[in-house]
């Protein structure tokens, strides 16, 4: 989930400057919808279990578009310019991307420790029953 979030974030600050999009106008920041999906449990785990301590993933569930109005700056000779000289930018924001991203990698750096933890305790656990 954090790699498409840094992927999306990636694609906004690359797109920072773009005045023309498929979809017309301006491009549109986009941003990643994250949704908690408990894990999958027996009757008897539920039972045995503590509900503080569930275990849940996270998955991407949608990427929306900022419905912000894109910034207008005064080029009338850029090709893109309206009628009154003005072209449209996104309105994205650098300093607040690179915030995201470096909070995105926090993220992803964590959950790859998580999981390289986990590995080596299974891994341990299997020399311990030699």
């Amino acid at each position: 989930a954090q790699r498409m979030r840094m992927n999306t974030i990636s694609s906004n600050i690359a797109n920072i400057n773009t005045t023309r999009s498929p979809e017309g106008g301006a491009y549109r920041r986009k941003d990643v919808v994250f949704e908690s999906i408990p894990e999958a449990k027996t009757f008897g785990e539920i039972l045995t279990s503590q509900p503080q301590r569930d275990v849940a993933r996270v998955q991407v569930t949608d990427v929306i578009s900022d419905r912000k109005a894109p910034l207008m700056k005064y080029e009338p000779d850029h090709p893109d310019a309206n009628e009154e000289g003005y072209v449209a930018y996104p309105n994205i924001n650098l300093m607040e991307e690179m915030a995201n991203m470096i909070q995105a990698t926090r993220a992803y750096e964590a959950n790859v420790s998580a999981m390289n933890a986990t590995k080596d305790m299974a891994m341990t656990s299997l020399e311990l029953g030699r």
